[in-house]
This record gives structure tokens, sequence and C-alpha cells, in this order.
């Protein structure tokens, strides 16, 4: 296999759903919405748990997390995204498209992770609620959270490292909306089996392991709940589980039906449709569900508005 062609590639053209002009000028309009609705809300959910010293606790520092994770990842998608949408010519760079992969990738599997982080402290504090400040200490869900980043990182890092070495030998046209590695990886014209062989095991270690745990641990957190005597304590300690596991549903559901389902030789348009849901709609919905469903929140953003107000008449 000659590689003098693999210098050819310069850009990439993103023409996922370009068959549906009408399509694109919609999703458009509500990518920008919901983009706006991201930065508002996760700000917003952010400077909450900063402010707030109540909410100054391991749980709310995951969620802080959380927020700027997904700033960060639909950021590094949706801008960019929004471009091709009303561009005639729809590119991008070859530096540009892995940029894109290496951080989109990198973020969503740190969310993977830090879904599963979380998981375990809501299982440390209703199945031990005693020993809970003493087993999650700064210490140690600091630590969490730094090797959730850590390890996400380095795995996207490692698999984009992979795929942009190899020759596309001038196939530049990606059926996707994003510079996303399955759909990169259809361009490429040499053997890819160990590109194949490590998104496998990266599948197996980021999605299949992390939910595992998190099924495990809500086992035990259902189990203690359910030796809960009263139906206020049983309802309190659902409360504060119920957030974190319609994110999990959410996000998970969509990633392992994008990465673990068999693929089809072309890219389909559900593809696309199915990369804007955990994409676009998990992360606009996150600070939603835990601002809706979380009293502290709520609590605490009626402080920190009566606040603005009181100053704001001073």
């Amino acid at each position: 296999m000659k590689m003098g062609n693999y210098s050819a590639v310069t850009e990439f053209l993103l023409v996922g759903l370009s068959q549906y002009p009408e399509l694109q000028h919609f999703l458009f309009v509500l990518c920008l919405i919901m983009y706006k609705i991201i930065l508002l809300g996760n700000s917003l959910l952010i400077i909450i748990s900063i402010l707030d010293p109540r909410l100054h606790t391991p749980m709310y520092f995951f969620l802080g997390n959380l927020s700027f994770l997904d700033i960060c990842y639909t950021s590094s998608t949706i801008p960019p995204m929004l471009i091709i949408f009303m561009s005639e010519r729809k590119s991008i760079s070859f530096l540009g498209c892995a940029l894109q992969m290496v951080i989109s990738l990198g973020l969503g599997s740190t969310e993977c992770i830090l879904l599963a982080v979380m998981a375990y402290d809501r299982y440390v504090a209703i199945c031990n609620p005693l020993r809970y400040p003493i087993i999650m200490n700064k210490v140690l869900y600091i630590h969490l959270a730094v090797w959730s980043w850590t390890i996400g990182c380095m795995t996207s890092l490692v698999q984009t490292a992979m795929a942009m070495v190899l020759p596309f030998c001038g196939n530049n046209v990606i059926d996707h909306l994003t510079c996303e590695i399955l759909a990169l990886l259809k361009l490429v014209c040499s053997d890819i089996s160990m590109n194949v062989l490590i998104m496998a095991v990266g599948s197996i270690i980021l999605l299949v392991i992390p939910l595992l745990l998190i099924f495990v641990s809500y086992i035990f957190i259902l189990s203690s709940i359910l030796r809960i005597n009263s139906a206020e304590g049983r309802k309190k300690a659902f409360s504060t589980c119920s957030a974190h596991l319609t994110v999990v549903i959410l996000f998970y559901g969509t990633a392992l039906f994008m990465y673990m389902k068999p693929k089809s030789k072309n890219t389909k348009v559900s593809d696309d449709i199915i990369g804007l849901s955990y994409g676009v709609i998990t992360p606009m919905l996150n600070p939603i569900i835990y601002s809706l469903r979380n009293k502290e929140v709520k609590e605490a953003v009626k402080k920190v508005l009566k606040r603005h107000l009181h100053l704001t008449k001073i």
C-alpha cells in the first residue's frame, strides 16, 4: 500500500444529513437554542455549587465536573456543526478534525467514568451514611475526579492518534455531522483491525464496566432504601439518586446504541440523530434534571437570585 496519497488529505467534508437541507436549517435553529440552554444551565449549576457552602460536598463536586465537561464537550462539536449546517462547502481541516475528535471522544469517555464515580458516591451515602464523611473525604473524591479525566483523555489520545496516522488515500468525505471516529475509520484504505480491537477494548472499559458498576451500586442502593422504615426517609433517599439514574439511562442508552450495535457499511441517518441525542440533548437535560429533582439545588438557586435582586435594588 502506497502512503503518498495520505498527505493529500488536508481536510474532510462532513456531509451528514446534507441530502436534507430543510432538516439542516431546522437543526441549526434547534441546536443553537439548545446550546444556549446548555451554557446557561450548566454554568448556573457550577456557579451555584461554588457560591452555596451547603453544596460543598462530593456529590456537587462531581456534578460541577459533569457540568464543566458538558460545556466543553458541546463547545467542541456544536459551534463547528452550526457552521457546517449553514455552509455550502462543509469542510473541516485535518488538524481541526483530529482536535474535535480527541476532545469529544475524551470528554465522552470521561463522562462514562464520572457517572460511575457518582453512582459509587450515592452508594456510600445511602448504604454507609455514618461513614460517608470518612470514606468520601476530600482527598478521595478529588483523586476520583482526576483519574476520571486522566483515563478518559488518555484513551481518547490513543484512539485518535491511531486513527489519524492511517492512510486515507484521498477519500475525505465523512458521512456524519462531526468528526466521529467510527465514520472516519470507514475512509481508511488499509487494515483497521487493530483500531477495531482497541475500540472494542475501550468500549468494554469505558462503557460496559462502568455501567455494570452503576448497576451493582443501584442494586445495593435499592436494597438499602427498601429497608428504611419511614416513607419520608425512602422518598428522600430515592430523590438523591433519581436524577443521577435518569442521566445514566439517557447517556448510556444512546452511547451503547452508537458504539456497541452491529455496524452496517454506510452511516445511516439514525446514527446522526442518535449522535445529536447524546451530544446535545443529554448535556442540555443534565442541569434541568438535577435542578428539578433536587431540593438543595432549587433552594440554592432561590438564595442566589434573592441576593442578586437585593444587590440590584441597592
